[in-house]
């Protein structure tokens, strides 16, 4: 894998007195993609916003393209060339969509690289069709949509994306599944939270179980959607 560009080691987070991660270690590649598992409540969300500087009560070590972020603020790591989608979508309610996508964007490094405005909205038609109206006269997923097109403005090196497909049509959940198909071939880097641990495993190279706080299983995708132990964690 070579050096990872993030690089998280002995994470631990708290909600006041309660003790949520309990040393959790992970690592994603350059341009690789890594799917992380787990049922409800086992600390998935909580993981990647610890890495993402949103939990404050922290601990461990936090490397992003070899720079120490252990005490890095969201501002900070977005800095450094992530992207995030989070659950909830996070879009701005009383922007027009076009607004949405342009308050963060960087250039495209060029015209066959990165993601311009126009490959955004080549990509997702139904914005296109929609660039006047507001956040909130969205459907859901066109709101998931957005929230996708504005992060992939940023023109990240790696992309966090929790629960994206979490209460879609199916129509758009297959739509969803091809465009994280695009950013994999795309070769940015990405961290995949969601329920559907099929279509997890079938888009990642690597994937990570939690269970209560910790890691309980690690490996190659492939292998670990062969074994039988993992439906002791996930009860697939």
């Amino acid at each position: 894998m070579g050096e990872p560009i993030l690089d998280a080691r002995g994470i631990h987070a708290w909600y006041g007195t309660s003790h949520v991660l309990h040393g959790v270690d992970l690592q994603v590649g350059r341009g690789e993609t890594v799917g992380l598992l787990g049922r409800n409540g086992m600390g998935k969300t909580t993981l990647i916003r610890t890495l993402l500087g949103h939990v404050p009560q922290r601990d461990g070590s936090l490397r992003l393209f070899g720079r120490d972020c252990s005490r890095a603020r969201p501002h900070d790591v977005a800095r450094c060339g992530v992207g995030y989608v989070p659950e909830g979508r996070g879009i701005f309610p009383n922007l027009s969509v076009r607004e949405n996508l342009v308050m963060a964007a960087k250039p495209a490094p060029g015209r066959d690289r990165g993601w311009s405005l126009e490959r955004v909205l080549q990509t997702f038609p139904r914005l296109a069709e929609r660039l006047g109206n507001l956040g909130a006269q969205l459907s859901g997923g066109e709101q998931q949509m957005l929230s996708i097109g504005r992060a992939l403005l940023t023109q990240p090196e790696l992309i966090v994306l929790d629960e994206a497909t979490e209460g879609l049509a199916p129509l758009v959940v297959a739509e969803i599944w091809r465009v994280i198909g695009l950013i994999r071939r795309d070769g940015i880097a990405t961290l995949i939270v969601d329920r559907d641990v099929r279509k997890v495993l079938a888009h990642s190279d690597r994937a990570v179980v939690l269970q209560k706080g910790q890691v309980v299983m690690a490996g190659r995708a492939d292998e670990l959607g062969r074994s039988h132990e993992l439906a002791n964690y996930l009860g697939v």
